[in-house]
């Protein structure tokens, strides 16, 4: 099943607030992501069929090996790009909102140069 840019959103997020809590619900997903509980209970469905997410009986959300995967890869790039846009004057709110329109949409190749670039020069 090949991930769309909401599905990125919903394993980033629930990195995130992993990182916050040990232990995310549907619920914090959705006030997270200001999404409804339907919206966001259709989307956590479509990625456990797609293997990136499982739950337990009590309803925690659980990352399984290959949603951590896109959910660290997009978090990085959201991250580094951030900083990177930061860096060139970009005020922080609008740097992050631009980081998270480009994170889905940049190729492998285009990140790993900015990232060679930001570790060379902005040190």
């Amino acid at each position: 099943m090949a991930l769309q840019e909401s599905g990125e959103m919903y394993l980033e997020t629930i990195l995130v607030l992993s990182k916050k809590n040990t232990s995310v619900r549907a619920i914090d997903v959705g006030e997270y992501m200001g999404f409804s509980k339907p919206s966001v209970s259709r989307a956590l469905g479509l990625l456990k069929k797609g293997g990136y997410v499982t739950s337990d009986p009590d309803g925690y959300l659980f990352l399984t090996e290959s949603g951590k995967d896109v959910a660290v890869k997009i978090y990085e790039r959201h991250k580094l790009l951030t900083t990177f846009l930061t860096e060139l004057g970009v005020s922080e709110n609008t740097a992050s909102m631009d980081a998270c329109k480009i994170e889905h949409h940049l190729s492998d190749e285009s990140f790993e140069a900015i990232k060679r670039h930001a570790q060379e020069y902005m040190k």
